[in-house]
């Protein structure tokens, strides 16, 4: 049984990257890259479906965890009976042969120790093959070892397991041996004793890699981590958190390519139970708007590049084929398939691998890229000849594409709208082309990008409000609240002093706000919801909560904006991370995790209540 969302921590090697849980059990892992199958998925079932536990062996008096420094070095402590254990946990960025390096550190006492590791490739579908590596050489089968497992010469267990294209080497420190299909040990630590664990992926067609020193691994970890978190420019009120936050973002890049996941985990559910289990280990557009700007602003201007490369790399081509989220390298296919032998988290079924979204219209990303590179300009980041031109290639075929309804920003699974925040992004789009012609020296069309502007915004003005509820609603026509119109003046589509936007937060207060935070729309229980097409509920939905706070900071209502902001923060587990959706009834976790759509507003959020935003320089919005 996986524990609550909220009992995980991550560790990453910026190619991949694994969750741990407070027991002590890497509960997922994928190998080699973020979206490839896991090795470890009991996250997604039981410990038959791979894991790797390193825990004390008997009973636990108390669990207590943190991150050593600015880092991703996870530090879990475990007192007993006994003594005092801690266990260390990181992935090396090393950038070839990705490994898992575990360290059992004695601390007082002496504490028994037990190892259960459960290699399950192919998202716990295979049982490999494992063999021993004799004298770190050809391998010999496990069975062949000595009655206990141990290899006496070496004093240590050394494997290898196959299955397929994946093979795993283990170099551990103390004696292992197999048991029904897992690799178990018992040891004991004490004071002083450090006992290093090595699990490094490899291509089952290639040599072994050779094994790596794990004690060299940690400081050369933890002199990459200071170096990198110390480039950051946020002093600010909220300095741990906008730093948690921003090492989170950069452990879910995929740094070959600069791209970021959205999370790292795939079908961790919106419902307990139910079907909306999507798989969000891709890089989504929208989240590379957010998070370029956001990285800029902290001080990671190579990061922000590196996003932005990766960004117009995806982009590139036939604007009309322009997707909403691509692979960690830019793979455009993502096929959705169900993994009918995982029962998924909390019996929350299907569990699926790939994103069938991605073949969705979402007009909105083509003004949140736009909005992007634009404020990488104004933020140092100076644009190519060739930036401009795929620019103005999207905005040729938005002229025309605006018009038309989409799926809009949730991804609905239902009938294409005209969805209201859908297209005041166009508006956006054309907004920002048209000052990057009068400001910054670029050449296009701009009287008829000018009159395209205020076309859409006469229109969203005309057809996206309610003039009877005095607020803007989800679609053209209808009555609904859709959370994403509290983004309205923070693209300055609208001043926020304009009482439509201030009746649109109202709306918003009563009718999409539960125990204090936001829903992103209204989801029943029951029947088919009627924005989405699914059943079953859902919870608040984070990023739109942060947006709230934004909302109540831009009219004034700076005492809302900071209680709001205080009430999320304190929403995130012992370690700093934050999911997707929050439960306010059941007071829990919901949604894929770590969620960097929820880490990214966090430090907007954070640098709005601080005056560190950069201002939103629009036209025509007065009106």
């Amino acid at each position: 049984m996986p524990l609550p969302i909220e009992d995980y921590a991550i560790i990453g090697d910026l190619q991949t990257a694994a969750l741990v849980g407070r027991d002590g059990s890497v509960d997922w892992l994928c190998f080699p890259r973020f979206d490839s199958p896991a090795c470890f998925a009991a996250l997604l079932g039981t410990e038959e479906h791979g894991r790797w536990l390193l825990a004390p062996a008997g009973g636990v008096r108390r669990v207590s965890r943190r991150y050593r420094g600015d880092s991703l070095i996870l530090e879990t402590t475990f007192e007993t009976e006994d003594g005092i254990v801690r266990v260390v946990d990181f992935m090396p960025p090393r950038g070839i042969d990705p490994d898992i390096v575990r360290l059992v550190e004695g601390v007082d006492g002496r504490v028994e120790m037990r190892m259960d590791l459960a290699i399950r490739f192919d998202y716990g579908r295979m049982v490999p093959w494992v063999h021993r590596v004799a004298d770190r050489g050809d391998p010999t089968p496990l069975s062949d070892a000595t009655e206990d497992g141990a290899d006496r010469r070496a004093g240590r267990g050394d494997l290898r397991a196959v299955s397929g294209p994946d093979a795993l080497n283990l170099q551990a420190a103390v004696p292992v041996h197999g048991s029904d299909n897992r690799t178990v040990a018992r040891f004991t630590v004490g004071p002083g004793q450090r006992l290093p664990f090595v699990l490094t992926w490899f291509p089952s067609h290639h040599a072994a890699p050779a094994p790596i020193d794990p004690l060299v691994a940690l400081d050369d970890t933890v002199t990459f981590w200071e170096e990198w978190s110390s480039g950051r420019r946020y002093r600010g009120r909220w300095e741990e958190a906008v730093t948690r936050s921003l090492l989170t973002l950069k452990a879910l890049t995929y740094q070959p390519t600069g791209g970021i996941v959205a999370a790292v985990t795939t079908s961790l559910p919106e419902h307990v139970g139910g079907v909306r289990n999507w798989d969000y280990r891709y890089c989504w557009l929208r989240d590379a708007t957010m998070t370029l700007t956001t990285l800029l602003l902290a001080g990671y201007t190579d990061e922000a590049r590196a996003w932005r490369e990766w960004l117009l790399r995806a982009a590139g081509g036939d604007p009309s084929k322009l997707q909403i989220m691509y692979g960690p390298a830019g793979e455009p296919r993502l096929p959705e398939v169900e993994l009918d032998w995982l029962p998924g988290y909390e019996g929350s079924r299907p569990v699926r691998t790939g994103n069938a979204a991605h073949s969705q219209r979402q007009l909105d990303v083509y003004g949140e890229l736009m909005d992007a590179l634009h404020q990488a300009r104004q933020l140092g980041i100076d644009p190519s000849q060739e930036t401009w031109r795929l620019q103005v290639a999207l905005l040729d075929f938005l002229e025309g594409a605006w018009r038309e309804p989409d799926e809009g920003l949730w991804e609905v699974r239902g009938p294409r709208r005209h969805f209201t925040h859908s297209k005041a992004m166009t508006w956006v789009a054309f907004d920002r082309a048209v000052q990057a012609v009068e400001r910054l020296g670029e050449e296009g069309p701009v009287e008829r990008w000018k009159s395209l502007r205020d076309e859409i915004h006469a229109e969203v003005c005309a057809k996206g409000y309610d003039a009877d509820r005095h607020t803007f609603t989800e679609s053209y026509g209808s009555p609904e609240l859709d959370a994403s119109l509290l983004l309205l003046p923070a693209v300055g589509f609208l001043p926020p002093t304009d009482e439509r936007i201030r009746g649109t937060i109202a709306a918003i207060e009563r009718d999409l706000c539960e125990g204090g935070f936001v829903r992103r729309y209204r989801a029943g229980d029951g029947e088919a919801n009627h924005v989405d097409g699914l059943p079953g509920g859902e919870g608040a939905f984070l990023a739109c909560t942060f947006w709230l706070a934004d909302a109540y900071a831009m009219t004034g209502r700076v005492d809302d904006a900071l209680k709001l902001f205080t009430r999320l923060l304190d929403l995130r587990n012992d370690v700093g991370l934050l999911s997707e959706q929050y439960d306010p009834v059941a007071g829990r976790m919901l949604g894929n995790f770590p969620q960097a759509f929820s880490h990214v507003p966090l430090i907007n959020t954070a640098l709005h209540l601080d005056g560190q935003l950069l201002p939103v320089a629009v036209g025509r919005r007065d009106r």
